[in-house]
């Protein structure tokens, strides 16, 4: 307490003193031990409150004792099960949790992680993925600034994040405990396997196999692709102590159209102790996407050329070359390209108002652009014959299908007639046009949609120009052919708008996340944010459904459906307040990467152990890192002076007490007759 506050609380007890004595002794003819008494009470009293309104700050020194974390992270994925060290875990959690030393250097942390890190001191070993990323990243958040040392009971064997070797902080010690046999067996195993989602109808699709063998011996073995029981692919491998790996390249016919389901295997006439990572099924969905272009011109222009070669690099496109006259041609075609029209294409657009196929007009300086604003109104043309010089501006917020900015602003000009061009309706502006780096505010390539018809319109020609400042600016035509592509494909595409659009996949992977996406639009193509969506799921074989309830996200809705076991689904999701409808399905494939493993991962987390000065232990080794943790000088309790600063106003005890006297005074006056 500071001088002044000392000097008030004397002045008080004057002020206290005084008060009790004017009241009971001055003047008193009465000084009875009664009146002594009360003089005390009131003297008690009047101080309290005094001494309340001065409030003066008591201070409390204690000492506190702040120990070292220890964080205990035990792997509670399903491998741990496979590998059969799961009652080894428990029983080396409690060996150290409820050591008497440890407990008193340490402040014990206990954590399990499989796909995702908590707290725990319970475990189930039925975790689908093992993600020791996680551990890094969360102890890193928890113990933020503090040197502690982690110890992790483990198989080593990560499945999913990313590699965790190096993302532990170094200057915190890991001690890996390893768990499970590490005795080498013979085992062969597809590691990996590669193939894209969907192909061609008619088409070969490339599949991908990576293949590892543990063992000390030559090996032979056969490894096949089966679909239903006919081998649609072999190959003989060999392997050795000092060939473990084998990398396959595999075209596979792509002959039925819709979700194929393959089986790749790999067997020897060895017996192994793991024969559940020989085998892993994939499925790839089947398109029957061939289409044919028509480019119609009446003129020849370098950009025919270039257009042509870009869309046919998809082998899934044809192009014909038709001139305006030659409507019989146009049949098949399932996209139009009218290249700088003029009245020659009066017949060809009476034609197709009636045959409804989408278009994509391309217009330069031989364009009629009085026929053109009679032939449609999604654009307005009012132009001059003067020629002028285009430049492009990328316009990022066109979402009509994924596109990147493949440079267009670096693109040489198109050239197109001077003049005014405004659009008329439903009109998305992907490349808006700049006049000597002056923004026009106009469109140079625009995506019209109207009663389900769609037109593209590219305003100028010379685009051929582009395709070569592409292969310049990458080395490569691909950039520029797949923007191409990607246009024909929106053109080529004949499915009209719909109010509830879900995403999903055609299969996935028992242990995967199963997610599915879903928007529903109002009339005016708008997110509706109150939309009610559910889905019901039915396993094809068992017919048992389970309904799901959709969550709102970012402009869009999804639900979970993670916990499914292998097989055939049905799903469709409702939209309640208009009964909208949506209906599918898709397959979960039998496959558990929790079982590939036959030892644990020695050599990472040997890695991560030196990485971070640590050391790794195996199981029998418990005692042993045990002692070091103990002998580590690092590794000291803190022990701190803890200050706390009450002010007397905060001590409701105080005001009891004076409440209480004050009481106290009154009744006793009172049974004495002195009121």
């Amino acid at each position: 307490m500071t001088t002044n506050t000392i000097l008030l609380l004397l002045l008080s007890l004057v002020i206290a003193g005084g008060l009790s004595y004017f009241q009971y002794f001055f003047k008193a003819k009465n000084k009875s031990n009664v009146v002594v008494f009360l003089a005390f009470l009131r003297f008690l009293a009047i101080f309290a409150l005094l001494v309340l309104l001065i409030n003066p700050i008591m201070t409390k020194n204690s000492l506190e004792i702040t120990k070292t974390p220890l964080a205990i992270a035990v792997d509670n994925s399903s491998s741990i099960s496979v590998l059969k060290s799961d009652k080894k875990v428990e029983e080396l959690y409690q060996k150290i949790i409820s050591n008497p030393a440890l407990k008193e250097k340490f402040e014990i942390q206990s954590y399990q992680f499989d796909a995702d890190f908590k707290p725990s001191d319970k475990f189930d070993f039925k975790g689908k993925q093992t993600n020791l990323d996680e551990v890094a990243r969360n102890l890193k958040s928890i113990n933020k600034n503090l040197i502690f040392p982690t110890v992790i009971i483990t198989d080593g064997n990560q499945t999913t994040g990313n590699d965790y070797v190096y993302r532990f902080d170094p200057v915190n010690k890991v001690y890996p405990l390893v768990v499970g046999d590490t005795t080498t067996f013979l085992d062969l195993k597809i590691n990996q396997l590669n193939v894209n989602k969907y192909a061609f109808h008619k088409n070969k699709f490339p599949v991908e196999v990576f293949l590892q063998y543990s063992g000390d011996k030559n090996a032979n073995a056969d490894f096949t692709i089966s679909q239903g029981n006919t081998i649609v692919a072999k190959e003989k491998v060999s392997f050795s102590a000092s060939k473990k790996t084998a990398t396959l390249n595999l075209l596979l016919p792509a002959d039925k159209v819709g979700l194929q389901i393959f089986k790749a295997s790999i067997l020897s006439g060895s017996k192994e102790k793991n024969s559940y990572n020989n085998t892993k099924n994939f499925a790839v969905e089947v398109i029957d996407q061939k289409s044919t272009i028509a480019i119609v011109s009446s003129i020849n222009h370098p950009d025919i050329a270039a257009l042509k070669r870009s869309i046919e690099v998809n082998a899934q496109r044809k192009v014909l070359l038709v001139k305006p006259n030659d409507i019989s041609q146009l049949q098949e075609a399932s996209v139009l390209v009218l290249y700088q029209p003029t009245a020659a294409f009066k017949a060809i657009f009476d034609n197709n108002k009636l045959a409804g196929t989408n278009t994509f007009i391309i217009t330069g300086n031989n364009t009629d652009f009085n026929f053109l604003n009679q032939q449609q109104n999604s654009l307005v043309f009012k132009m001059s014959g003067q020629r002028e010089d285009y430049l492009s501006e990328f316009q990022s917020q066109v979402n009509l299908f994924a596109i990147e900015n493949i440079g267009f602003e670096n693109f040489p000009p198109l050239q197109n007639l001077f003049g005014t061009i405004t659009t008329n309706g439903n009109v998305s502006v992907l490349l808006s046009s700049k006049i000597r780096n002056v923004a026009t505010n106009a469109p140079l390539l625009a995506f019209a949609e109207n009663q389900g018809k769609r037109t593209a319109f590219l305003l100028g020609e010379n685009s051929w120009k582009w395709r070569l400042q592409s292969h310049i600016d990458n080395q490569s035509f691909e950039k520029y052919d797949v923007f191409i592509d990607k246009i024909i494909q929106y053109l080529a595409s004949t499915t009209s708008r719909k109010s509830l659009v879900v995403t999903h996949e055609s299969f996935y992977n028992s242990g995967e996340a199963i997610v599915i996406n879903a928007q529903y639009f109002n009339k005016n193509y708008e997110f509706d944010e109150k939309a009610r969506l559910t889905i019901t799921v039915t396993n094809a074989e068992t017919k048992q459904a389970k309904n799901y309830d959709l969550l709102k996200g970012n402009n869009s809705f999804s639900a979970n459906l993670d916990g499914l076991a292998a097989g055939k689904y049905n799903f469709s999701v409702k939209e309640l307040n208009s009964n909208t409808i949506y209906s599918s399905h898709f397959e979960i494939l039998d496959f558990d990467i929790e079982k590939q493993f036959v030892n644990p991962d020695v050599v990472k987390l040997k890695q991560l152990a030196l990485q971070t000065n640590g050391k790794a232990f195996f199981e029998d080794q418990a005692d042993d890192m045990i002692q070091q943790l103990l002998e580590n000088k690092e590794y000291k309790s803190i022990e701190k002076n803890v200050s706390t600063k009450t002010p007397l106003v905060d001590w409701v005890w105080l005001l009891i007490l004076i409440a209480t006297l004050l009481t106290t005074e009154w009744f006793v006056r009172k049974f004495n007759g002195l009121l």
